[in-house]
């Protein structure tokens, strides 16, 4: 058969050229036209015009020839200039192109320009683990979700395994070939990985097979994330690499194109068949001191490469799932200085009532005083030094953090601009202190990178330190429908990697990821930015293993470090269908393209994540609390927050918040005491370039991304 096969075409520079025509000698061998080489979810062989493609045979007259009306077969197609010709009608004498489209196996004849044409046609179809057909055109192959496992005494039999696929080849029993190769291409038609000449065993043929035809079938095959899976020696033999996107070819040894399916997510899931989605990320390369280096790389082209061989790795990973975060070389990447002070976080932490004094602080050198009042709660007491502030000509904003573990009520961030956009700079009183009141407190939030980040603790991880908060709110976009990604030179103290907000808890920093250098050493060991990016989009701050058994293959186990095939990189298909319940569209569009419902209201919470090797938080998690992992073995750690029903203070204003900035009372809560006249926060407009603030309601972050014709990727 090899011999004998027309050059169809070849793919990405050897496999997808020009179509040739009929080799002599012997039937011409075609293959059976089921994949989708134009993505639009109809197999080639049903489309009413069809491109130009490998699969067709092109034909032309001899001089001289009959332009008689064709006698066309059952199981073949003739087209021409695309589309299909009807049996009995003629070639139109000005034809650019005609060609043969086969849609059944088997071997038939052809009469055409007054002579008679051989025809033999074999099929190649994708089986999944339980032996039923996939649809290479209305479905999908998916990246592998479990870890290497030997097969069962028979190699071409079925097993428990969703994403595995087995190639079958159709047709006459001469024409059937020994062996085939098996390649992987990139969304963008760039060739990733190839298996060359997969042996094919007998088998016996599905039930709608005709009689005659014999059938030959590749053992399970492999689609894997990345060099770890496919080099492991018990599945290297029938692993390929992928990407979602992209496209599994089925090719003749060293030669042309056969068929293809695209790959994207899984093909079975709570949700139904799962397409592609995409989550698009914010990256912001923090220096540790203004004008300093970046915080990782030694320069920025190293910091730019590290940044987005992370990302690569997320993509890697969470294609299980059918997400991408994108090309890595499209990414949204800055660097910037650490933001002065110009951040007032009254309450500081624990939120205490005020019993009377007043905030002094300077803004750019101007003295500003806020008298407080007996019984003020944080919330109102910001909203008078908000008001004072913005009285000396400063734009003021609010953001309202929810009470922590151990506060009495939320605190307030008041977050001071110049009236051209850029932030103010808050100092302490000349004399004296920042508070006189005796239980409220106020802290000026400065954002000292040299000596680490302050990170927060199980108690205060519903709404960060205030130097987190500092940094991220600095530089908050207002783009609810995007991830913001912070990388810092180091946690202050060690034991962290990574840290994580979420939108579950309600707190005024939501979808926004901080990790480290020491993250990205960890690399494949943890997936560190892998790991975070699931407390986001599967909007939870625990872990599966925090309360339950643990599975250390699990990219989201709590505290796996382990670089290997069976380390923590495997997503299961219920994590994949809550990712898209909790941050996809609102109306679900299932199989090729897939959006979910439903994302969850409520509380705001921030994962977070140790060191490999070290161990942080209470070992004795009790009920209602997300607490670390009590198995002090190795050390991913979760900082989430205690439940507290009634003592959330997050925004109260939807409309006002990734950053939020409420300022009406809580729903079912008296106004705070003393919070009298119009809104401090209205006390100055805010300039172009203030930092926004996301809507504090559920804002899809995957979205769905249609699949194009290879190397059409836009």
């Amino acid at each position: 058969m090899n011999g004998r096969l027309p050059a169809l075409s070849v793919f990405l520079g050897a496999l997808l050229g020009p179509a040739s025509s009929a080799a002599q000698g012997g039937p011409a061998l075609v293959v059976v036209d089921r994949d989708d080489d134009d993505a639009d979810g109809v197999p080639d062989g049903e489309q009413a015009r069809v491109p130009s493609s490998p699969e067709l045979l092109a034909l032309r007259a001899p001089r001289g020839a009959s332009q008689a009306p064709a006698a066309i077969p059952e199981g073949l197609r003739l087209l021409v200039d695309g589309s299909p010709v009807q049996p009995g009608s003629a070639i139109p004498a000005g034809a650019r192109r005609v060609e043969l489209q086969a849609v059944r196996a088997g071997r038939s004849e052809i009469a055409l320009f007054g002579r008679t044409l051989p025809i033999s046609a074999f099929e190649v179809r994708a089986i999944d683990g339980a032996g039923t057909r996939i649809d290479m055109a209305r479905s999908h192959a998916s990246l592998q979700r479990t870890p290497p496992d030997r097969l069962g005494d028979d190699p071409f039999g079925n097993l428990d395994d969703p994403d595995a696929i087995r190639l079958l080849v159709i047709g006459a029993a001469e024409d059937l070939p020994l062996t085939v190769d098996v390649h992987s291409a990139a969304p963008s038609g760039r060739a990733i990985d190839r298996l060359p000449s997969v042996p094919l065993g007998h088998v016996a043929c599905p039930p709608d097979v005709p009689a005659g035809l014999v059938c030959g079938s590749t053992r399970p095959l492999r689609i894997v994330a990345d060099d770890i899976d496919r080099n492991h020696p018990m599945i290297a033999d029938r692993s390929v690499k992928g990407e979602v996107g992209g496209a599994l070819v089925v090719a003749l040894p060293d030669g042309p194109k056969l068929q293809m399916i695209r790959i994207a997510g899984p093909r079975s899931s709570p949700l139904g068949p799962l397409g592609r989605t995409r989550a698009r990320l914010r990256i912001l390369m923090v220096r540790p001191r203004a004008g300093g280096p970046p915080p990782m790389g030694g320069d920025d082209s190293g910091a730019l490469a590290i940044a987005r061989a992370e990302v690569e790795r997320a993509n890697a990973l969470w294609g299980a799932c059918g997400v991408s975060f994108g090309p890595p070389e499209e990414l949204d990447i800055s660097f910037v200085d650490p933001p002065r002070p110009h951040l007032l976080a009254i309450g500081c932490d624990h939120g205490l009532p005020a019993s009377g004094g007043a905030i002094r602080v300077r803004v750019d050198g101007h003295e500003v005083t806020a008298a407080i009042r007996p019984r003020m709660r944080p919330d109102a007491a910001a909203r008078a030094v908000a008001a004072a502030i913005g009285a000396a000509g400063f734009s003021v904003r609010l953001s309202d953090n929810p009470a922590i573990g151990a506060g009495a009520f939320g605190t307030t961030d008041v977050l001071v601009r110049r009236p051209g956009g850029a932030p103010a700079a808050i100092e302490p009183p000349a004399s004296g202190a920042l508070s006189t009141d005796p239980t409220l407190t106020a802290c000026i939030g400065a954002v000292e990178l040299e000596d680490g980040l302050q990170h927060f603790s199980d108690t205060d991880a519903i709404a960060g330190t205030v130097e987190e908060r500092a940094l991220i709110k600095a530089f908050d976009d207002g783009d609810p429908a995007t991830i913001d990604v912070v990388m810092v030179p180091s946690f202050a103290g060690g034991g962290r990697i990574g840290e994580s907000f979420i939108f579950a808890d309600g707190g005024a920093i939501r979808n926004t990821i901080i990790e480290d250098r020491a993250g990205l050493r960890a690399d494949r060991a943890s997936f560190a930015l892998s790991h975070e990016l699931g407390h986001v989009l599967l909007d939870e701050p625990g872990h599966p293993d925090d309360f339950g058994v643990d599975t250390p293959t699990r990219l989201m186990d709590a505290d796996a470090a382990n670089s290997s095939a069976y380390g923590p990189r495997r997503l299961t298909v219920d994590e994949c269908a809550r990712a898209i319940r909790q941050s996809g569209a609102a109306e679900p569009r299932l199989g090729r393209q897939s959006g979910a419902a439903e994302p969850r209201l409520g509380r705001q919470s921030g994962a977070s994540e140790p060191r490999p090797g070290t161990q942080s938080g209470a070992a004795d998690p009790r009920p209602g609390t997300q607490s670390g992992a009590a198995d002090p073995r190795l050390g991913k750690q979760s900082g989430a927050a205690e439940q507290r029903p009634g003592r959330q203070s997050g925004a109260a204003d939807p409309r006002l918040g990734k950053q939020s900035g409420a300022s009406e009372p809580r729903p079912g809560e008296p106004p705070p005491r003393g919070a009298q006249g119009d809104r401090a926060g209205d006390a100055a407009a805010s300039p172009p370039g203030a930092p926004g603030f996301r809507p504090s309601g559920p804002v899809p972050l995957l979205a769905p991304w249609p699949l194009a014709p290879l190397g059409r990727e836009r």
